[in-house]
């Protein structure tokens, strides 16, 4: 089977990539210099030449900083890029796997939130993730739509200057007499690797809708950090920060852990509890 990965050249692309790759598929990277979501012509000229039979879409605006100060870029990619993929991939009959976020919930939740839960963005990111959502499952009826959260693998992450928050904690503590971390911000760290596997797996079922996909679990940012420094025998100081330490330009969910109900009621859910994909990553590093 051909699968097409936008943004093979970034954090999950990469291992998309690679696992598709390894289960037989022929897999096309498509990057930005041979496709331009924002433009339909680019999209349909790109995909009618590949003929893909699964398109997997990871390109997106990620920076929320960016998303705030750009608002109109940013839905022009994350919600305009999005229709254009649903709408040729329901021309060729191809399958659409479209990579979205936990960002489109507010955070106010004290328990995991399901597909079930109504979505309330605090910013542009996640409100023009969540259009781009709804285009897609709109646009073509043969979607996975997969929300993620805390990603981070091997592949250098462009849009957080090339360091994920394993190595950029890692570089911290080589560099400094302390470190500090928030301790107020819940999430669910995902190995992107296993994230791929995931997606690969879902890939293969028709049981096309929304899900949820992260890893088991939930941690704040601080017990992320002291679970990097143990496996890494880091003896710096791991200190918790003020909640305003580090001021953000962007409102962001102070909650957003997500459950894989909707995997788990079709029996896919293969993804590892946080702890071990942090462990299985150090391992390949």
């Amino acid at each position: 089977m051909t699968t097409a990965i936008i943004g093979a050249n970034g954090q999950l692309g990469q291992d998309l990539c690679k696992v598709f790759g390894a289960q037989g598929d022929e897999v096309v990277g498509l990057n930005h210099g041979q496709m331009e979501i924002t433009r339909i012509d680019s999209v349909r000229e790109a995909l009618q030449a590949v003929r893909p039979r699964l398109v997997v879409n990871t390109a997106a605006m990620h920076q929320v900083e960016s998303c705030e100060a750009h608002p109109g870029r940013a839905f022009t990619v994350n919600a305009i890029g999005a229709r254009n993929l649903a709408e040729v991939c329901s021309h060729i009959d191809a399958v659409l796997v479209h990579i979205s976020t936990d960002y489109v919930f507010d955070g106010n939740q004290d328990h995991p939130y399901t597909e079930n839960d109504p979505p309330l963005p605090l910013n542009v990111y996640g409100n023009s993730k969540l259009a781009g959502e709804h285009f897609v499952r709109t646009r073509t009826a043969r979607h996975f739509v997969i929300r993620v959260s805390g990603l981070y693998g091997h592949a250098p992450c462009r849009a957080k200057g090339g360091l994920n928050f394993v190595e950029l904690m890692l570089k911290l503590a080589g560099e400094r007499p302390q470190v500090r971390v928030v301790d107020n911000e819940v999430l669910t760290p995902t190995f992107t690797l296993d994230l791929a596997r995931q997606v690969a797996h879902l890939a293969r079922s028709d049981a096309f809708g929304l899900y949820h996909a992260t890893a088991a679990g939930d941690c704040s940012w601080y017990a992320f950090a002291r679970e990097i420094f143990r496996l890494a025998g880091l003896t710096t100081p791991l200190q918790v920060a003020h909640p305003d330490e580090f001021p953000a330009k962007a409102p962001r969910p102070l909650y957003s852990v997500l459950a894989n109900q909707g995997l788990q009621e079709h029996g896919l859910d293969i993804l590892l509890p946080w702890r071990e994909g942090l462990a299985e990553y150090f391992a390949s590093r």
